[in-house]
């Protein structure tokens, strides 16, 4: 077991809610991250389908949270990001991640972020059949390399009601996120 996994629990051979198969892996994980604290990592993994799905959660009750961080060099693609799959990530003028059933829950940093869009509109673009629109996807990678480079500067905001998510930097501005419905 890694040194900062503190718990471990696997579940082998529950059923697989796509293919119904009894080869899906449940995985409970503690573990401390740097500057945020304990969390649980859930997965669960078919090894017949492939089916995927995680996510994480603060061991600790949060409030929901929004964090701001400006991409301003080449060191802020290493910047820890800690997203719940409640989690939006807005990447203005870029992109937006939104949560939805699929959404998956993740430990990453700010070049992993930069490259599940990159990979999101490399699929789109594929996809693509008009000129105007591979054109397009052609410069949202280039604005992407140019931001991992350090040559452009790019805002990314996190917004999650479970407040599960964070941006874990100096520079990243934390607030309270205004929940529609709750004061």
């Amino acid at each position: 077991m890694p040194k900062d996994v503190i718990l471990q629990e696997d579940i082998e051979h529950e059923t697989c809610p796509l293919c119904h198969k009894k080869s899906l892996i449940l995985t409970e994980r503690e573990t401390e991250v740097p500057y945020f604290g304990k969390v649980y990592i859930f997965s669960m993994t078919c090894s017949n389908c492939k089916y995927h799905k995680a996510d994480i959660e603060s061991i600790e009750q949060k409030d929901p949270v929004k964090y701001e961080f400006k991409i301003s060099s080449e060191d802020d693609m290493k910047v820890r990001v800690v997203k719940s799959s409640e989690a939006t990530v807005k990447l203005p003028h870029l992109a937006t991640i939104s949560p939805g059933p699929a959404a998956q829950g993740y430990v990453t940093n700010i070049e992993g972020i930069l490259n599940r869009v990159k990979y999101q509109i490399e699929a789109a673009r594929e996809m693509e059949e008009g000129e105007e629109d591979k054109k397009k996807a052609k410069n949202l990678l280039k604005k992407i390399l140019n931001i991992t480079w350090g040559k452009e500067k790019q805002k990314i905001i996190i917004e999650d009601p479970s407040g599960n998510s964070a941006i874990i930097s100096d520079k990243a501005i934390k607030s309270p996120l205004k929940v529609k419905g709750i004061q």
